[in-house]
């Protein structure tokens, strides 16, 4: 019955911020359905804490979307989507968070919200290390060979970028550790349910943020599907060019796509979100 009171609320809140988002045009409509499931089994089956922090990754992340856009205009070529986040990137932004919050009532172990916090600071940095890091005045290297590419491309990274991915892991674990000890302030599990500590959550955040970004980058540098469009003579994720012309594909898996590299390294940020609690807390 808890879980089912938790689970209406969570439909609620969940509706009424995708309905903002999508008449802000922060999501298409695809994108505020995809908000609304995930943010529904979130705070349905995580609770209220673990829907605060999803929500914390949406609104910052939104917000830093429309930092400096005409500048960041230019560069959306490269890129496989628009601004509007759509059902596919909802889920995997989303999706690791929600399977870890569906296991947790069944399995009640602190492991599964470090590895929760991990994984949506994995989202969080890797937003944050996009959205400022194509804006550094040095081109960003490539993660493999150190070459210098054009900003956007996939699998680069700069110093901004850089201290972007450390700095947007950090404020998933700061506001993590926020939500649980107001959450305990009000009479609920609070920090019990992160087996008593702080640093270490935190630490969840900044190192599962890393981590997961990291692996983003080494899959965007070698198997993800980048292609090539003769008519702008450019690199880009997307396989058909606006005008309907099928783009070329020059490296990586034709399956693995921007979407698919986000939610495999929001899982690798959830493994190394959960191993800071087996390093620091167990």
């Amino acid at each position: 019955m808890h879980t089912l009171a938790q689970l209406g609320l969570g439909l609620v809140f969940s509706s009424l911020i995708a309905w903002i988002a999508y008449r802000r045009e922060a999501l298409s409509l695809s994108g505020a359905a995809g908000a609304i499931i995930t943010g529904t089994v979130i705070f349905g089956f995580g609770g209220w804490a673990w829907g605060l922090t999803l929500i914390t990754f949406f609104v910052l992340s939104t917000l830093l979307s429309k930092y400096k856009a005409r500048a960041k205009a230019r560069l959306s070529e490269k890129f496989a989507k628009g601004s509007r986040r759509d059902l596919g990137q909802a889920f995997a932004n989303g999706g690791a968070g929600a399977l870890l919050a569906v296991a947790y009532p069944f399995v009640t172990h602190p492991a599964v919200l470090f590895a929760f916090v991990g994984a949506m600071a994995t989202v969080n940095a890797d937003t944050w290390a996009t959205e400022l890091g194509v804006l550094a005045r040095r081109p960003p290297r490539l993660i493999t060979t150190g070459r210098a590419v054009e900003p956007g491309t996939s699998g680069g990274i700069s110093a901004l970028g850089t201290l972007a991915t450390l700095a947007g892991g950090l404020a998933i674990g700061l506001a993590a550790l926020l939500y649980l000890l107001l959450d305990g302030a009000l009479g609920g599990g609070g920090l019990r349910a992160a087996g008593g500590t702080t640093l270490a959550l935190v630490a969840a955040g900044a190192l599962g943020g890393a981590a997961g970004s990291l692996i983003d980058s080494l899959l965007g540098a070698t198997v993800q599907a980048i292609y090539y469009t003769r008519g702008r003579n450019k690199e880009t994720e997307k396989p058909i060019d606006p005008d309907g012309t099928p783009n070329e594909l020059v490296r990586g898996w034709r399956w693995l796509n921007n979407d698919w590299v986000n939610f495999l390294s929001s899982c690798a940020g959830a493994a190394a979100g959960a191993g800071v609690y087996f390093a620091l807390v167990r």
